[in-house]
């Protein structure tokens, strides 16, 4: 039986905080801090106005997504590491965007080439995780991700599921300790192939 490899899309395949950082100071005259540090609480106005409220957050992760998205880059390795990955596990995007941007996300990664099942999410990621290791039939299953909740939840609602915590933007990865309820923090896809190519070839639940 082949592999499953869940994967998250922000911070993991493509960049993200650089480039809402950039264009908020761009188009809203905004100073995004890269600390590891709630949104809401990482946002300042250069003119000296009050911060963003957390529903103004909210409403501007709304305008990137999905109208800047074409702003994201691609996470150096990702694509070749998946690509490979491919052949000895069934890949599937699990992504926490409203429904209404999975079919952007799509058509942003295939203009990475990268062409697997996407999923998007609102919450928690154990249930849907679980969900989808059932729906596979239960194969030895690896979840890729750079928020420590999202691993809380996984290893809550599916504990047989290896975790890998990943934070690809260096100035993020150094504010972020490593997730309590992952089992390896790796923060590069090179290495990162590497040990899940481990757990799948040794095919034993975690």
């Amino acid at each position: 039986m082949k592999g499953l490899l869940i994967c998250d899309c922000d911070e993991v395949l493509l960049h993200m905080v650089r480039h809402f950082g950039v264009w908020l100071r761009e188009a809203h005259d905004i100073t995004f801090a890269l600390d590891g540090g709630d949104f809401a609480n990482s946002m300042t106005r250069s003119n000296g106005a009050p911060a963003p409220t957390r529903e103004e957050m909210w409403g501007l992760l709304d305008q990137f997504f999905p109208h800047e998205m074409g702003r994201q880059t691609l996470v150096p390795h990702a694509r070749e590491a998946l690509a490979a990955l491919s052949k000895v596990a069934d890949v599937v995007i699990l992504t926490n965007l409203g429904d209404h941007n999975r079919e952007p996300r799509i058509a942003q990664l295939l203009g990475h080439d990268m062409d697997y099942r996407v999923e998007t999410n609102q919450g928690g990621k154990g249930d849907p995780v679980a969900r989808l290791v059932a729906e596979f039939g239960n194969p030895v299953t690896v979840f890729v991700d750079d928020l420590p909740v999202h691993h809380a939840s996984v290893a809550k609602h599916a504990p047989e599921v290896h975790r890998v915590h990943m934070v690809s933007e260096p100035d993020l990865a150094v504010h972020m300790p490593p997730a309590p309820d992952a089992h390896v923090r790796i923060d590069d896809w090179q290495a990162a192939h590497v040990w899940i190519a481990e757990r799948f070839a040794a095919a034993r639940p975690a």
